[in-house]
């Protein structure tokens, strides 16, 4: 099974670039068919209220049940004090399967960091080229899995990408994705020193076209085993324990029947 463990999904609310705007899927999911992706895990886009986005995402998710596998949106600073309260939300009610922190708003805390342990979910991590982060968070939380995003950094930073290669290879708990990554030499670098169950394959969908992406891992050379670790074992295997057994309790949302009241909003759907 091929997963997309990178793409973004729903609306934001501040209508400033793209990423805060609007992440729609339709191009995304005929482009990933076409790939040949089976699932894809979404995130929501950036908003000032992950409450809302993610409410959102779930509402995304159950229309396309079982091809998306959402990710909650968490603002470490923003959400402080209320953080447990999402995850619980997210995982209980929404059956979702991971965290989603981006470091431009604010970087991991104990308090996120906590609630990813308690509900077994792993956590994508976009440091925003700030690659020392993950020596801070990685070795206090052994228990919690860390995917970078963009192998560090989506601007390009070969700073940071070649200290998240040293790190994969020094943290039995960090991992990274590939979405995004233009110096392809450092996804080489990375499979050679730390192995193919470190990385990910991501695409960073809707923005960027899936099969573009995931050509990156087929020219990797690797064997069929490898390939298959990359391109999807590795992500089903982090979102596997509490995570997995939490989104089977989960039955996936049914359209009304006819007659039946339709909610009027995402939020009355999931409210």
């Amino acid at each position: 099974m091929i997963v997309d463990a990178h793409c973004h999904a729903g609306r934001g609310d501040l209508l400033t670039e793209p990423w805060r705007t609007a992440a729609p899927l339709g191009a995304y999911l005929r482009r990933a068919r076409a790939a040949g992706i089976d699932r894809t895990v979404v995130l929501p886009t950036s908003h000032t209220d992950y409450s809302i986005a993610n409410r959102e995402l779930a509402r995304l998710v159950a229309d396309h049940y079982p091809r998306l596998i959402g990710f909650a949106g968490v603002h470490t600073a923003r959400d402080a004090g209320r953080i447990h309260a999402m995850v619980a939300k997210a995982v209980q009610r929404y059956g979702f399967r991971g965290l989603k922190v981006h470091g431009d708003e604010a970087q991991p805390t104990r308090e996120v960091c906590a609630a990813a342990r308690e509900f077994g979910l792993p956590m994508l991590v976009d440091v925003g080229g700030q690659a020392w982060h993950v020596e801070m968070f990685a070795p206090e939380y052994r228990d919690v899995n860390f995917i970078i995003a963009h192998l560090g950094s989506f601007a390009d930073d070969f700073r940071a990408m070649q200290q998240v290669v040293d790190q994969l290879v020094r943290h039995p708990n960090v991992y990274a994705d590939t979405s995004g990554v233009r110096r392809f030499d450092y996804i080489v670098q990375a499979v050679r020193r730390a192995g193919p169950r470190k990385l990910l394959f991501g695409s960073d969908g809707p923005w960027l076209h899936p099969g573009v992406e995931i050509t990156k891992i087929r020219l990797l050379g690797l064997g069929p085993r490898e390939e298959a670790l990359v391109l999807g074992g590795n992500a089903l295997r982090l979102m596997g324990g509490n995570a997995l057994s939490a989104v089977q309790a989960v039955r996936a949302p049914t359209r009304p029947r006819s007659g039946a009241s339709t909610p009027q909003t995402l939020a009355d759907a999931w409210s």
